[in-house]
């Protein structure tokens, strides 16, 4: 089974958010840890599975949603495996945090 890979920015943005996560509340760290996992297994098996959002980044890069948290993998499925460039808290400025893709 093909699972994605994490760029050295996602896992950055993956240990961040859940050491901040954890500080409060350690279930919800490990749940996004976890939903990480289980996205890039699921994106190593349909790397066009997420969306495109053309206003905040163009073609080919692609969005995947955490269930159940507020957070998006950002993705480059023409990568083999697919490449997951940042995990990022939608509450930020997609836009500009995305800028240097």
């Amino acid at each position: 089974m093909i699972s994605a890979r994490l760029a050295p920015a996602a896992r950055r943005d993956l240990i961040e958010a859940s050491r901040w996560i954890a500080k409060d509340n350690p279930a919800a760290a490990v749940a996004l840890r976890e939903g990480v996992a289980k996205v890039a297994q699921i994106l190593g098996e349909h790397p066009y599975g997420g969306n495109l959002r053309p206003a905040v980044a163009d073609s080919p890069y692609r969005f995947f949603g955490l269930t159940g948290l507020p957070y998006l993998v950002v993705y480059n499925p023409d990568r083999r495996p697919p490449l997951i460039l940042r995990i990022l808290h939608t509450a930020r400025d997609l836009p500009d945090v995305l800028r240097d893709l």
